[in-house]
C-alpha cells in the first residue's frame, strides 16, 4: 500500500538547509496500521505531508497503491489526494458552516463516491445520529473528532493518515475515538499511519516506528 525508498528532505535557513528526514525507507502493508513515534521536531508530521503529496521531498520516492506520487502532475496529485487518502488532524478542521451530517459527506462528494448507506452505518457506528443538525461549535472535541473521523473514512480511502487525532481530547475521549478507529479499520482494506506522542495509542497499531533526529533509528513489531 504505501512504499518509501530513500526520502531526504531539508527546509532553508539563514544559516544554511536544515536536513528534517535523512534516508528514509518504510512499506506499509494493505490493511494493517502503523504508529509513527518520535520527539518533536524528528520530522514525523514532515513526512506525513509528504505522503499526502503537500510537500515535496528533495530526494527519494513515495508510492501509494501502486503510484508514484513524484510522477503525478499537480492536477492528478490534488486528484489522487481526493479520492485516495482520509487525513485526520489533531485540530479536527471541520467546515464551521456546514452540519455535521454535510461535513460527513464533504470529502466523498469530493472524491465521487459518496454512498448514503456507508455514511449511515457510520453515522451510526460513530454515535452521531442525534448530532446530524448541529454545527461544529456546537459539539464537544470528543464529538467534533469523531465527525472528522466519519469524514474521513466515508470516501473509503486506501490509506488514511491521521496526525496526533487523539491529542487535544482527555484520556476517556481518546480511547474511546481509537477504539472506534480501530473498529471500522478492522472492516475496511484501508491502511492507516499515525503520528503518535503516546505509547500508549501506539501500543494499539500493529506495528511502531521510532524517527530520531530525521532518522529511523527503530522499529517494533507486534
Amino acid at each position: 500500500m504505501l512504499k518509501i525508498q530513500g526520502l531526504y528532505k531539508s527546509y532553508p535557513t539563514p544559516q544554511g538547509p536544515l536536513p528534517v528526514l535523512q534516508g528514509i525507507d518504510l512499506e506499509l502493508a494493505g490493511g494493517s496500521s502503523l504508529a509513527l513515534m518520535g520527539e518533536s521536531g524528528s520530522g514525523k508530521s514532515t513526512l506525513l505531508h509528504l505522503v499526502a503529496g503537500l510537500d515535496q521531498a528533495d530526494a527519494g520516492s513515495i508510492e501509494v497503491a501502486g503510484k508514484r506520487l513524484d510522477q503525478l502532475t499537480e492536477s492528478q496529485l490534488a486528484a489522487w489526494r481526493r479520492g485516495s487518502i482520509g487525513l485526520i488532524f489533531q485540530q479536527f478542521n471541520l467546515i464551521s458552516s456546514l452540519r455535521v451530517e454535510d461535513n460527513l459527506a464533504f470529502q466523498a462528494r469530493l472524491a465521487g463516491r459518496h454512498d448514503p448507506q456507508w455514511q449511515a452505518e457510520l453515522t451510526q457506528r460513530l454515535g452521531l445520529t442525534q448530532l446530524l443538525d448541529r454545527y461544529p461549535e456546537q459539539l464537544s472535541g470528543g464529538q467534533q473528532q469523531r465527525v472528522a473521523l466519519g469524514r474521513a473514512l466515508a470516501a473509503r480511502p486506501a490509506l488514511l493518515l491521521a496526525d496526533e487525532p487523539t491529542g487535544s481530547l482527555d484520556e476517556s475521549s481518546s480511547d474511546e475515538v481509537l477504539e472506534l478507529l480501530l473498529q471500522l479499520l478492522a472492516t475496511s482494506a484501508t491502511s492507516l499511519l499515525m503520528v503518535t506522542h503516546s505509547p500508549r495509542v501506539a501500543a494499539r497499531l500493529q506495528r511502531r516506528v521510532q524517527l530520531r533526529s530525521g532518522r529511523l533509528v527503530d522499529q517494533d513489531n507486534s
